[in-house]
């Protein structure tokens, strides 16, 4: 899943004299006053820790006959807004500020909140004018694009980062954007693929926009996988997506390619109006809650010769053909069938991207939408730390029937 950012260590703990706070804030105060004092704070900070830097510099072995040359200053965009600071500069111009590089004017925590706002669904207009209307910045559109596209770095080192050598279960569904090119606006489908791992946690293993059709984007796709690492994958579930169980047969021809139960269900159902789709599921249900996979069919021959199947015999023509990818469904007890039963893992974050990307028009490029989409999933997936429910029993039963394709999957 997309790196979370890992919280500092070791920071001194700072407390403020009383005195100091005193004479800070000596009485009661406006927001706007004391907005003021904590950029004034914030300047004197900066100041100083340049000053630390400087007389760490001079007694250092360049140092030598080298003295202090009066300041500079420059203005810095942090997360409080503007602030004119002096920069020390020294005789010989051999000092390199740390806190605040050279021609860097943006202090530490600025550009995090542009990317913050970017990855929860604001336009670069919008950020924009938050950022005059809250902290008094003026930053151009090409300013903002310039931060945000920053993080092409992280996704490409995402995308390309070692995977485990086997996932249990790997989910696979599309989610549509418009993407410009060639001066036209072009619907475009971005694949995302949710894994389980061995020891229930999920994982986002990669984003793909597909640019060619069929098995030849999947085998690429699962290529991809291959050259990072997987070995195996024990069941993928997918959505009749186009050329996939020819792309998976060629790449991993031990994969057990399972059909969403629920996807197929909810077509089925789309062929009812709204007062007949609750006897309808109902009388669906024989067929995907069997024991066997010959139960299964039994169920559908009763389904097709009842009423229903009479007057709804598209809904028995899906299921057949569906069937193939239907019944591998049936070979696995209770607790799996849970897990593989529908997409809606994957569905539930797709959700959640539609909510971010819905301000789009459309996307300028390719990269622009995978790296809004990475930045998203970045939020998306920083509480995804505990196992699947149940899976526990589910592991056993994976043990059980996948022997040392699962026991084994560390190399």
């Amino acid at each position: 899943m997309p790196t979370k950012k890992k919280p500092p260590v070791n920071e001194p703990a700072i407390t403020l004299p009383k005195e100091l706070l005193e004479q800070l804030i000596p009485g009661p105060m406006s927001a706007e006053s004391l907005e003021a004092v904590f950029r004034n704070f914030k300047k004197a900070f900066i100041e100083r820790a340049l000053g630390a830097e400087l007389d760490v510099h001079l007694d250092g072995p360049e140092g030598g006959g080298n003295h202090r040359n009066g300041r500079s200053g420059k203005t810095v965009l942090t997360d409080d807004g503007p602030v004119r600071v002096e920069i020390p500069r020294d005789r010989a111009g051999t000092f390199e500020p740390q806190l605040i590089p050279k021609h860097e004017r943006r202090f530490a925590g600025f550009d995090d909140k542009i990317i913050s706002m970017y990855a929860r669904g604001m336009t670069v207009r919008e950020i924009q004018g938050h950022l005059a209307e809250m902290y008094a910045v003026d930053v151009s559109p090409e300013f903002i694009s310039k931060v945000t596209d920053a993080v092409m770095a992280e996704v490409s080192a995402w995308q390309n980062r070692p995977l485990e050598r086997m996932y249990p279960v790997v989910f696979v569904d599309a989610l549509r954007v418009k993407v410009r090119e060639e001066g036209m606006v072009r619907n475009k489908a971005v694949y995302l693929a949710l894994a389980v791992l061995a020891d229930g946690t999920r994982d986002i293993l990669g984003l793909w926009i597909e640019n060619t059709e069929g098995a030849k984007f999947w085998l690429k796709v699962f290529n991809d996988l291959k050259a990072r690492g997987v070995q195996d994958i024990l069941i993928a579930v997918a959505d009749g997506l186009k050329g996939m169980p020819e792309a998976l047969e060629s790449a991993f021809p031990a994969t057990t390619l399972q059909t969403c139960i629920v996807h197929l269900i909810r077509n089925s159902l789309d062929y009812a109006n709204r007062k007949e789709r609750k006897a309808l599921a109902a009388a669906l249900k024989p067929i995907y809650t069997a024991i066997s996979a010959e139960a299964a069919a039994e169920a559908l021959e009763e389904f097709e010769a009842g009423p229903w199947g009479q007057k709804f015999p598209t809904i028995v023509a899906s299921w057949r053909r569906s069937w193939d990818r239907v019944i591998p469904f049936f070979a696995f007890p209770p607790d799996v069938r849970r897990i593989i039963y529908t997409t809606n893992a994957i569905e539930s974050v797709h959700g959640q991207l539609r909510k971010i990307i819905k301000t789009r028009g459309h996307f300028p490029s390719d990269d622009a939408a995978i790296k809004l989409l990475w930045l998203a999933l970045r939020n998306i997936t920083s509480s995804w730390s505990k196992a699947a429910w149940q899976w526990k029993t589910a592991m056993n039963q994976f043990a059980i029937l996948y022997g040392d394709r699962f026991l084994h999957q560390k190399v």
